[in-house]
Formats: structure tokens, C-alpha cells, sequence
């Protein structure tokens, strides 16, 4: 049975936090300053976009690598909850698993990581 959005999000909040409090004192901070979007799935814009439709998580804005833009977007992480739902094959534990992961990912891309480095880190 696929539980609410509210149910997903009641979730997603308690695991993120979660993983932010486990996060280095010296770390902690800066994740906190990053706003925690969550949504169903990534909207027809995104897709537009060039966004997959099954996308877990996005990080938008500037890195803390970036140097400052005089056009910033604000900076941001979203994740989709059914489309982690769905990836987790509708297991609670999974599912948590996953939001913790993708979300670490996300800002792990904020701390300026690229690919390889959250591979190395076990976040891809």
C-alpha cells in the first residue's frame, strides 16, 4: 500500500533531519542553511527542462565552490518523494535509506563535490 504525500513527507523531514544532525560539527551549519524542497515529482517544467521524470533529488543554486554569481538562483535541494517511493519498491526502510542518500548526494554537490567524489564517498 503507497502511503499518503503527507505520510512520504512526515518521513523525508524526520530522515533529513536525522542526517543532518549526524553530520560533522563543522558541516552542520552550512547544510542547515540550505533550504529542503520536497515534492511528489519533478513538474512539467523540470521535464521541459530536461529533467527525467524518475529523478530522485535536484541541487539547484550556487556551489560553496562556485564563485558569486550576480544572477544566483536560490540555492536549494528538492526531493521527490514518490519517485524515491517507487525507487525503493515501496519498503519504508528503503525508502528512508534513499531519502537519507539522495539528500546527502545534494548537498553534497552544494559542498562543491562532483560525481566521482560522492562515488567515492558511497553517494552516487
Amino acid at each position: 500500500m503507497t502511503p499518503t504525500f503527507d505520510r512520504l513527507l512526515d518521513l523525508a523531514q524526520t530522515e533529513v533531519q536525522i542526517a543532518i544532525d549526524a553530520l560533522p560539527d563543522e558541516l552542520r551549519p552550512a547544510a542547515e542553511s540550505v533550504p529542503v524542497i520536497l515534492e511528489p515529482s519533478p513538474n512539467a517544467g523540470y521535464v521541459t527542462d530536461g529533467i527525467a521524470p524518475d529523478t530522485l533529488g535536484l541541487f539547484l543554486g550556487e556551489s560553496m565552490a562556485d564563485p558569486p554569481s550576480s544572477h544566483p538562483q536560490p540555492t536549494q535541494i528538492i526531493l521527490f518523494l514518490e519517485n524515491l517511493w517507487r525507487f525503493a519498491e515501496h519498503d519504508k526502510a528503503i525508502y528512508l535509506d534513499e531519502v537519507r542518500t539522495t539528500y546527502l548526494h545534494e548537498l553534497g554537490h552544494y559542498f562543491g563535490f562532483d560525481e566521482d567524489d560522492l562515488e567515492e564517498r558511497g553517494l552516487e
